[in-house]
């Protein structure tokens, strides 16, 4: 094994787990799921069947990650986050064959406490506040924060809120990046 696994943690059929990736105590990794390299998953974590982590993800403890979400390269996942995957659950109805894909875009940080509910994606290196409950779509950079969750600002990859001058020009305080504001969206120049 090119990965750690801690001897609690249950680690199902047909996983692909990449190197360097850790497992840690009581977390149940199931069927079919794939794991990028260099993730970290925390204790009393649930990956159900067919999820995709990519590459350097941290999944922080007591976090649900049901069928049909996607993480792409370097998302952080805060403590007791969950992502939901049916839109009107009910306990006597299966709903199993109506799962909502869910894709956490590159860089995204979802903080301790939010959902996410099912279908709507997060955009690259967007900021999920903690407790937010997200309800629609996630543009790219967006800083989101509260129930339902509201877009509050602008934020760098580099985790800085981003203060836009009268051009539609901001620079990030941390790596002096540039970015740009048009027609309601951010790009990094």
């Amino acid at each position: 094994m090119e990965y750690f696994a801690h001897e609690t943690a249950v680690i199902d059929a047909n996983c692909s787990i990449g190197k360097g990736t850790k497992i840690w105590h009581f977390s149940h990794i199931m069927p079919d799921c794939k794991i990028g390299e260099n993730c970290n998953i925390g204790q009393n974590v649930v990956v159900s069947p067919k999820v995709i982590l990519g590459n350097n993800v941290k999944v922080q403890n007591n976090v649900s990650i049901y069928t049909g979400v996607i993480c792409e390269d370097d998302v952080f996942l805060g403590p007791s986050m969950v992502f939901t995957n049916v839109i009107n659950p009910r306990s006597a109805v299966n709903r199993r064959d109506q799962y909502l894909k869910t894709i956490v875009k590159k860089g995204a940080s979802i903080g301790a406490n939010a959902t996410i509910v099912c279908g709507n994606n997060i955009g690259e290196y967007a900021f999920i506040g903690a407790g937010a409950v997200v309800t629609k779509e996630v543009l790219p950079f967006a800083l989101l924060v509260g129930n339902p969750a509201k877009q509050i600002g602008w934020i760098s990859e580099y985790g800085h809120r981003l203060h836009f001058d009268e051009n539609g020009i901001a620079v990030c305080p941390e790596s002096k990046e540039t970015y740009i504001l048009k027609d309601g969206k951010v790009t990094k120049k």
